[in-house]
C-alpha cells in the first residue's frame, strides 16, 4: 500500500508547526509537495523538508493532483471554503486548519461536495489532543467530579503586536478577531465533552490601540444535559488564568498552564521523541476539595493522533478523526455570538 501523498499549502505557523512535522514523521504519508509564496518560508521549506518541491501557488500545487491524494490546507481563513473546494473537485481528500470556513453555508456545500466525490474531509481540531483536554475527558468520563454544573476554559496570552498582517484588519466575514481564531478550540471541546449547547451570552472587545477585529471574547453555553460553558479568550491578559476549571458536585478541577506541544516543536523537538508532550509534574491540574486537593498527573499531548486516524480514514480502514459537522456547529455558534454581540 503506497504512501498516502500529501500536498500542504501554506508554511506559516499551522504548516510549519501543527501539520509539516507530523506528516513527515508518520511513515504512511508523504509530504510531496508545500505551497507558499512568501521567499522566506520557501526557502525554510526546502531546507526543513529537501524532499518535498516547493511551489508558489495553489495552482501549481494542484496541477499535480493525479500525483497527490491529500491536500492539507493552512492557510487564512477567508481562502478555506475555495482551496477545499478546489482540492476536493481534483479528487483528493482533504484537511482543513481551523476556523473550518468563515460562514456555515459554505462548510454544509463542502461536506455535501466530499460526499459526492467520496473523498475525506475533516478539520483539524487539534486541540481534541492537548494532555491537558485528554486528562479533563478522562475525568469527567470516569466521574471523578460528581455531576459537573459548570466548565470554565480560558486561552489568555498577553500578545500586544498583531504578527500575521492579515489579522490586523480582517473582521469576521474574513475569519478574522480572536473568536474565529480561538473559538473554534475552546467551544469543540466543550461540544465534545458535554454535547450540544444554546448560546446564552457573547462579548466581544477590541483592546489594542487603533481599533481592529476583536481581541477580548467571552462566552456562555448551556449545554442540553444542563452544563454551563464559560469560555474566554484574550490576546492582551498580563496574567491568565487558569486553563480549565470544572466544577461537579463532588469535587472540582482546577489546571494552570498550557499544553506544551507547540513549544516544542517550535524548539526542534520532534514528535516522536520519548519526551514530547509529556508536562511537567508542577503543572498538574489538581482535583478534589480544598485545601486537600490532589496533583493528576497530566495525559500525555498527542496531535499525531489525528493523522494516525486520519490514514485509517483515508485507506477505508478507519472513521475521521473530526466530523466537519462537529466543526460547523461551533461554527455556528460563533456566528450566533457576533450577531448576539453586533460584532
Amino acid at each position: 500500500m503506497h504512501k498516502i501523498r500529501a500536498a500542504l499549502f501554506g508554511f506559516g505557523l499551522g504548516g510549519r508547526v501543527f501539520h509539516a512535522p507530523f506528516l513527515a514523521a508518520d511513515p504512511r504519508f508523504e509530504l510531496k509537495v508545500i505551497v507558499t509564496s512568501d521567499p522566506g518560508r520557501a526557502t525554510a521549506a526546502r531546507q526543513a523538508y529537501p524532499g518535498a518541491a516547493v511551489v508558489s501557488s495553489a495552482e501549481e500545487a494542484l496541477a499535480r493532483a493525479a500525483d497527490l491524494d491529500l491536500a492539507v490546507i493552512s492557510t487564512p481563513p477567508a481562502t478555506h471554503a475555495a482551496l477545499a473546494g478546489a482540492a476536493l473537485e481534483a479528487l483528493l481528500h482533504v484537511v482543513v486548519d481551523k476556523p473550518f470556513v468563515v460562514d456555515s453555508a459554505e462548510g454544509a456545500r463542502l461536506v455535501e461536495l466530499a460526499s459526492s466525490r467520496s473523498r475525506v474531509l475533516t478539520v483539524f481540531q487539534n486541540r481534541r489532543w492537548d494532555g491537558d483536554f485528554l486528562t479533563v475527558e478522562r475525568l469527567v468520563r470516569e466521574g471523578a467530579l460528581g455531576r459537573v454544573r459548570r466548565f470554565e476554559s480560558r486561552m489568555e496570552f498577553f500578545k500586544p503586536e498583531v504578527a500575521k498582517p492579515w489579522k490586523k484588519s480582517a473582521g469576521p466575514d474574513q475569519g478574522g478577531g480572536i473568536l474565529y481564531d480561538l473559538g473554534p478550540h475552546l467551544i469543540d471541546q466543550a461540544l465534545r465533552l458535554f454535547g450540544p449547547a444554546t448560546l446564552e451570552h457573547a462579548e466581544l472587545a477590541t483592546a489594542r490601540s487603533g481599533g481592529g477585529p476583536d481581541d477580548d471574547a467571552f462566552v456562555v453555553l448551556r449545554h442540553e444535559q444542563g452544563v454551563l460553558s464559560h469560555l474566554a479568550m484574550n490576546f492582551l491578559a498580563p496574567q491568565a488564568g487558569p486553563r480549565f476549571r470544572l466544577t461537579g458536585t463532588e469535587a472540582s478541577y482546577t489546571k494552570w498552564g498550557v499544553d506544551p506541544q507547540e513549544a516544542s516543536i517550535e524548539a526542534g523537538m520532534l514528535p516522536g521523541d520519548p519526551l514530547y508532550g509529556r508536562e511537567p509534574q508542577e503543572l498538574w491540574g489538581r482535583l478534589g476539595l480544598d485545601p486537600s486537593a490532589e496533583p493528576v498527573e497530566t495525559a500525555r499531548g498527542d496531535y499525531g493522533a489525528f493523522y494516525r486516524q486520519l490514514a485509517g480514514a483515508v485507506r477505508s480502514d478507519g472513521t475521521i478523526p473530526v466530523d466537519p459537522e462537529d466543526s460547523l456547529a461551533g461554527l455556528r455558534l460563533i456566528e450566533q455570538a457576533h450577531r448576539l454581540a453586533g460584532g
